[in-house]
């Protein structure tokens, strides 16, 4: 009888209930938050619409550039869609079905580009893998996206599937997109033979595909790095990606190519949101030039690609920038008496015009300009750059000051995978320190919860924010309240201009043993700030009686692996002179073993102590550790960001040992070794 009832249900035509704000079904649709005026009002575009849009205006303009060995290459717009169409038609071809990934791992390319784009017009998902991974979190994202195909960029990453092909019951084929293949395989292609299987397919059947997309389906998945648990593949739609493009672009005013052509720089991981929708999205809506760096950029090669690209918008993190800062420091210990009283005095000036954003700046300062701003600028590829960014990690004072005083203010940018990428975002006529500015119009900002400080949980309306996570509604509605406000788990508080200022995350909050809630970036950088030798800072205290902090010393790094050696930079070389002490190695000064240097630590230390709201804010005890934190040792994610939990682990007898009754040099009754 039952089953009568609900045949009859089903057999009456119901009308197709209208979408909801989230989904986290592969095929789902959802509602977009359009509103009746603004930016937020506009029509709504397919990744192929904006696209094909782009090729109209600007399809003999170049869209993006390479090196091959010491040859300059570069691609058109016309023949760029052409070539992701082609690519397309190929992954049908292989067997990729509607809503099936194509997991794309490697580094930057234009073949990454194409793969993307490619997968995403034969109706497929975009997804991106960090080439970091691991086998097994490269098998987790391929299986959760239902991968087809897999594109990798050379041998070593092929081995990583090779050794998870038999437990990936979706793959069909995978792609080499550089280098020979070492081997032949049955369902494994080279990059040329990939494109052969589509040329000359027809286009109709892809064209059909085309055709029924729509903007509020899903086409690309972006993984969180799981910092916490398994992770989640977030869900975004073509109006996530086109809208988000339009918007940010708008924000802070990127010229089309029309007027004058941008140039980026592509090296940051594309499996990140951020690299993503600057080096692909944004750079399309606008025609603007993508640029690739070499696969050894963060290993020191990428200022040789920013001074033959001379960009005109420049992503950074806050590593990068820090790493620059140390090079043009320990450049500065070694140049001429003259030359740095110069530097000092134009610094100096710099950063004196810029914090009082002077209508008519000094005489003083345009000689400056005229001295050392240029001839820095230029050093450092950005003669050209009128736009300077930092995001994806907290970027301390110290830096933002360091560069502001050499004329070139970063504006720092915020946001999350869930919001695909940017949420605000600084710009040179709205800038303040420490602020990430105001978000891009057609969005809003609410703060949940607010403290009597006015500091709250940061939570995002607009179209940028995402669809949900695939296949976990839990965790949708966890990210994702009743009403479609996006929760970030970040604290912050705006001032009355709108400006938004983080001030930590929730689940990095410290909560002491005696109930205290500290947000640990503050004091890290303070510590960073009173003692230059220090890299890396990370504060402990979670369900503890009192603070302690794990510091790591500024070292040279292996330029083939990146990792931290045992050699101290020129930078902290000269430190330790000046402090009185003769270490050039990082085991000299470890665990305690340099007196001169323990009691510099330990006065900086005290004096942020001093600056410390309350006692249970004060850093009790330090340790130095035997090597910087760095991405291949597991301490930092992919774009630099400190993995804390993963650190918590690795270094737990440390830690504790923080927590024995034992005399440590942070100890009152431990007087501190004479001067």
């Amino acid at each position: 009888c039952w089953q009568f009832v609900s045949e009859c249900e089903n057999s009456l035509s119901v009308p197709a209930a209208e979408p909801r704000l989230w989904t986290t079904q592969r095929d789902g649709e959802v509602k977009l938050r359009m509103e009746e005026s603004g930016l937020a009002a506009e029509p709504a575009l397919t990744v192929n619409q904006m696209f094909v849009s782009t090729v109209e205006r600007y399809g003999e303009y170049t869209a993006l550039c390479w090196k091959e060995g010491d040859q300059q290459k570069s691609l058109k717009y016309k023949d760029y869609y052409q070539t992701c169409r082609i690519a397309a038609k190929s992954f049908l071809k292989l067997g990729l079905e509607r809503y099936h990934g194509v997991g794309i791992l490697g580094f930057n390319s234009v073949e990454w580009f194409v793969a993307d784009i490619g997968a995403i017009l034969a109706g497929g998902f975009a997804v991106g893998i960090y080439t970091t991974n691991s086998p097994e979190a490269c098998q987790y994202v391929a299986e959760n996206s239902k991968a087809n195909i897999i594109v990798v960029e050379n041998h070593k990453q092929l081995q990583k599937i090779l050794q998870i092909e038999d437990q990936l019951p979706h793959l069909k084929a995978i792609v080499q997109y550089k280098d020979e293949l070492k081997e032949k395989r049955p369902n494994l292609y080279t990059w040329a033979e990939f494109l052969e299987l589509g040329r000359d397919e027809p286009d109709a059947p892809l064209d059909a595909i085309i055709a029924s997309q729509k903007p509020n389906q899903c086409c690309s998945l972006i993984y969180t790095s799981g910092t916490t648990g398994q992770p989640k593949g977030v869900m975004l739609s073509h109006d996530n990606l086109t809208w988000t493009a339009y918007s940010t672009a708008k924000h802070v005013s990127l010229t089309a190519a029309s007027q004058a052509q941008e140039v980026v720089v592509s090296y940051l991981p594309l499996s990140h949101i951020a690299a993503q929708m600057v080096d692909i999205w944004i750079a399309m809506k606008i025609g603007g030039v993508t640029y690739f760096a070499q696969p050894d950029a963060l290993k020191g090669s990428l200022v040789d690609t920013l001074k033959e690209a001379r960009p005109t918008a420049f992503m950074g993190v806050p590593r990068v920038w820090e790493k620059m800062q140390e090079k043009m420091k320990a450049v500065g210990a070694k140049s001429s008496t003259v030359r740095r009283k110069v530097a000092a005095w134009a610094k100096d000036v710099g950063l004196r015009t810029n914090l009082s954003k002077l209508n008519h700046a000094p005489v003083s300062y345009h000689v400056a300009k005229k001295l050392v701003f240029k001839k820095v600028r230029k050093a450092l590829g950005l003669d050209r750059c009128t736009k300077c960014y930092t995001g994806a990690a907290p970027i301390t004072k110290d830096t933002l000051e360091f560069f502001l005083s050499l004329n070139i203010p970063l504006c720092e940018l915020y946001g999350m995978s869930e919001s695909s990428g940017p949420h605000t975002i600084s710009r040179h006529d709205a800038f303040k320190l420490t602020s990430c500015g105001i978000e891009l119009p057609g969005c809003k900002t609410k703060l949940h919860n607010k403290d009597e400080e006015g500091n709250g949980e940061i939570c995002f309306w607009g179209r940028h924010v995402f669809m949900g996570y695939l296949n976990m509604p839990d965790k949708t509605e966890e990210a994702l309240d009743a009403e479609g406000w996006l929760h970030s788990g970040d604290l912050g508080k705006q001032d009355e201009n709108g400006f938004l200022f983080i001030t930590g995350r929730i689940k990095e909050l410290i909560i002491t043993a005696g109930g205290e809630n500290i947000p640990p970036v503050p004091i890290e950088d303070a510590v960073k700030e009173a003692v230059p030798l220090i890299s890396n800072a990370m504060l402990v205290g979670d369900k503890r009686k009192f603070l302690s902090m794990l510091l790591t010393i500024k070292c040279q790094v292996n330029p083939d692996t990146g990792d931290p050696q045992d050699e101290l930079t020129p930078e902290a070389v000269e430190l330790c002179r000046q402090l009185g002490s003769k270490a050039t190695r990082v085991s000299e000064i470890s665990g305690g073993r340099d007196p001169a240097v323990n009691a510099a630590i330990q006065e900086g230390i005290k004096r942020v102590n001093e600056k410390s709201t309350s006692n249970a804010q004060r850093i009790q005890k330090w340790v130095v550790l035997d090597r910087d934190f760095s991405v291949g040792g597991g301490e930092l994610g992919p774009t630099m960001k400190l993995k804390r939990p993963v650190v918590m682990k690795m270094y737990k007898e440390q830690i504790d040992n923080c927590y024995k009754d034992v005399a440590s040099p942070a100890t009152p009754d431990n007087p501190l070794p004479p001067k």
